[in-house]
């Protein structure tokens, strides 16, 4: 499994905002801030809605609060032929680095 560090994710979103993220954290913790324009789907809910990861365009990177579930998902759906990449530590790495959060 591909995995990506959350200051190079960081530096691909200011290079193309439009990068696709996607957080797989239960929609509370979403709530409670989240990478500006990630999407929402709650590791949960991942086999149910796969289609909308794959209806993104490129690469798919994938995030939680630590990269735990993140990596489950990104087995997952490596397994489904997907291209997607982890990022390692999450958004508590992300946190702890100062970058912004919606």
């Amino acid at each position: 499994m591909d995995e990506i560090d959350t200051t190079r994710l960081h530096a691909l979103l200011e290079h193309d905002p439009s990068t696709p993220v996607v957080d797989v954290r239960e929609d509370h913790e979403y709530a409670h801030g989240h990478i500006p324009g990630a999407v929402s789907v709650p590791l949960s809910e991942l086999v149910a809605r796969h289609a909308e990861i794959g209806a993104l365009p490129g690469t798919v990177y994938l995030v939680c609060e630590v990269g735990g579930r993140s990596g489950q998902a990104a087995a997952w759906l490596e397994g489904q032929g997907y291209d997607v990449v982890n990022v390692a530590g999450g958004t508590s790495a992300w946190r702890h680095a100062g970058l912004p959060l919606e």
